[in-house]
C-alpha cells in the first residue's frame, strides 16, 4: 500500500461520521475537566489512537484537527501548549507500532526484531515517552507562555 491509500482510508472516518462522532464524544465527556487535565487526556488519546492507524501520516491527517477542534472548544485549555504537545508527540509515537514510519517496517521486516517484541517494546517506550514527554516537557514549555 502507498501513502495516498492510507490518507484515503483515514479519510474515509471523516466521511463516514465517525470523526465528528468522536469529537462531540469526546467533548461532552471532558466538560468537566480543568484544562490541564482536558490538554493531558488529549494527549494521551492522540498519542494512543495511533495503534489505529496504519501510518503517522495518516493518523496525523485524520486526528490531529479532531483533537484540536475539540480544545478549542473547551474554555480555558492553552492552545498553544497543546498544539505543541500533539505535535511533540507526533514524533515519539514512531516506536509504538512496526508499521508507523519506514524505518521501523524495515527493522521489523528484515527480522532484527520479533513482532512479539516490536509490540511489547513499543508499548514500553511509548508509556515511557510520552510520561516524559507531560511531566518534563509541558512544564519546561509552560515556563515560555
Amino acid at each position: 500500500m502507498n501513502l495516498a491509500t492510507l490518507v484515503v482510508m483515514a479519510n474515509g472516518l471523516t466521511r463516514s461520521g465517525f470523526i465528528d462522532w468522536f469529537a462531540n464524544t469526546m467533548s461532552t465527556h471532558l466538560e468537566g475537566f480543568s484544562p490541564d487535565a482536558t490538554v493531558i487526556v488529549l494527549v494521551l488519546v492522540f498519542y494512543f489512537a495511533h495503534y489505529l492507524f496504519a501510518s503517522l501520516s495518516a493518523h496525523t491527517a485524520t486526528m490531529l484537527p479532531v483533537i484540536l477542534a475539540v480544545g478549542k472548544g473547551i474554555p480555558g485549555v492553552p492552545m498553544e501548549q497543546l498544539c505543541i504537545l500533539l505535535v511533540l508527540s507526533i514524533g515519539i509515537m514512531g516506536c509504538l507500532t512496526p508499521y508507523a514510519t519506514g524505518p521501523g517496517v524495515i527493522i521489523y521486516g528484515c527480522g532484527y526484531v520479533k513482532s512479539r517484541d516490536y509490540w511489547r517494546l513499543g508499548a514500553i517506550f511509548g508509556v515511557i515517552y510520552i510520561a516524559m514527554l507531560l511531566l518534563v516537557g509541558w512544564p519546561i514549555l509552560a515556563m515560555w507562555n
